[in-house]
């Protein structure tokens, strides 16, 4: 067991150093999705880093009625491209019956995000003619076009797109958005950013029939009305996967995967307020608060060795451990830090020590009543172990009902103090039960125990 506890100790502490960790590290996160944004770095909230709020309204089409129904699909809609997008502690909630407003904390690119947010994402696949006597040839990337299946909800000069150069031609779609299987950013035999999909079995049929008759004809791929590549049929494609590519930087590419995967939003969305909010706290307050942090926890480091000396000693080692593993575990899930997370876990480290204490304790009392060293030390974990158990629990309810009322608008700060709590509590019950124990056991058999029973005021008595 020591040997195991040293090796997670190497991990943890491998994973908290801040290095550039190898590529591999980094895929090994296969639960962290997207895979373009897996890493190993510390997610900050709004309060630390700051970031852009923005509020979306509906903006219906001609007489199309907004139900509450479908604002609140448009607010999952928006909740998973904002999570696609990376951003870490996004707040998307209803305002009103019309409105829902989106704070997205440490964005790199806020203009190409708002536009992800608000694109209807109707992705369609039009034919446009053939390449060799193409029938529409100015139809390419950027034009706003009309399509059988998606009329126009917005102009050209909306959308940022290129005026539509045969105004009074539809095109034919040969397939929509809900075809479509999967889509994600890769690069293509050029080596530029482009988009691969996968249909779905349906899809992939439609697909297979078609391309078997239109080799060398030209189908464009829209989304929203605009144009995003026009590209030529080379071969049939019977496996229902393909590749949209153009001139796409690779953050274009991310925003439009996004948008494919996560769907069209059941009515359309305008930016009515947008504002740039800075890091409540700044870089100063940052600083204060990881100082003061670090001041108390030297000091409960002290508390211990002092007052309980050996055991407190092997104690304040195992707190180290808890730290390591605590920010190993922000990295890894990952969880994003704010002001109420850091006084969680601040919190959490105290309540840490706290089971120490009762451990010890416990030693104490069994020593005093003519135990052996031995003996004392298996009793006071055992005795202990039922106070620290019931304790915890009810804490961890407690962190549960927190995180439930947290989701609801404005409650963000308290979800995130419970989160990081609940972690600090499960990881404190690992390291102050079988991490202490385990070091003490180890004590106990390289010193035979005979030698400490001889000097009681070693063990804090």
């Amino acid at each position: 067991m020591l040997a195991l506890i040293a090796l997670l100790a190497l991990v943890t502490l491998w994973i908290d150093l801040p290095i550039d960790h190898p590529n591999w590290a980094r895929q090994a996160l296969f639960w962290q999705q997207p895979p373009e944004y897996r890493d190993l770095e510390i997610k900050q909230g709004l309060d630390l880093q700051g970031g852009t709020q923005v509020l979306l309204e509906a903006k219906p089409a001609g007489d199309q009625r907004i139900s509450a129904e479908d604002m609140q699909a448009a607010k999952v809609i928006v909740e998973r491209r904002v999570n696609g997008l990376g951003v870490t502690e996004p707040l998307v909630q209803l305002q009103g019956e019309n409105r829902i407003i989106v704070e997205l904390p440490g964005i790199d690119n806020p203009d190409q995000a708002v536009q992800t947010l608000k694109s209807t994402g109707q992705l369609e696949f039009v034919e446009i003619g053939s390449f060799t006597n193409p029938q529409y040839p100015l139809v390419t990337q950027g034009v706003y076009v009309r399509t059988t299946t998606h009329d126009a909800v917005s102009d050209a000069a909306t959308l940022g797109a290129t005026p539509n150069p045969y105004p009074d031609v539809v095109f034919t779609t040969i397939m929509t958005g809900r075809d479509l299987k999967s889509a994600g950013v890769q690069l293509d035999r050029y080596g530029a950013s482009s988009i691969g999909f996968v249909l779905t079995d349906a899809g992939a049929k439609i697909f297979a029939d078609y391309t078997a008759q239109h080799v060398n004809g030209i189908l464009a791929i829209v989304l929203d009305n605009v144009v995003l590549s026009a590209p030529r049929i080379d071969s049939v494609i019977p496996d229902g996967s393909g590749e949209i590519t153009g001139k796409f930087t690779r953050e274009e590419a991310k925003s439009l995967a996004v948008q494919m995967r996560y769907g069209a939003l059941p009515v359309p969305l305008e930016v009515v307020n947008r504002r740039t909010i800075g890091a409540t706290l700044g870089a100063d307050s940052v600083r204060r608060s990881v100082t003061a942090g670090m001041i108390g926890l030297i000091t409960v480091l002290l508390f211990m060795i002092v007052y309980y000396r050996l055991p407190g000693t092997l104690a304040a080692i195992a707190l180290v451990i808890y730290a390591s593993l605590n920010l190993a575990l922000y990295k890894l899930i990952p969880v994003t830090l704010t002001l109420p997370g850091i006084a969680g876990f601040l919190l959490s480290t105290g309540m840490a020590v706290d089971a120490n204490i009762l451990i010890f304790e416990r030693m104490k009392e069994e020593l005093r009543w003519g135990r052996s060293l031995k003996a004392a030390v298996e009793a006071g974990f055992n005795r202990a172990w039922t106070s620290i158990f019931d304790s915890n629990l009810s804490t961890l309810i407690t962190c549960l009902i927190l995180i439930l009322f947290g989701r609801t608008f404005g409650a963000q700060a308290v979800m995130g103090f419970a989160v990081n709590l609940g972690i600090g509590i499960s990881i404190s019950m690992f390291t102050a039960v079988t991490v202490t124990r385990t070091f003490m056991r180890a004590v106990l058999a390289t010193t035979g125990g005979e030698s400490l029973s001889d000097k009681p005021w070693l063990l804090g008595v």
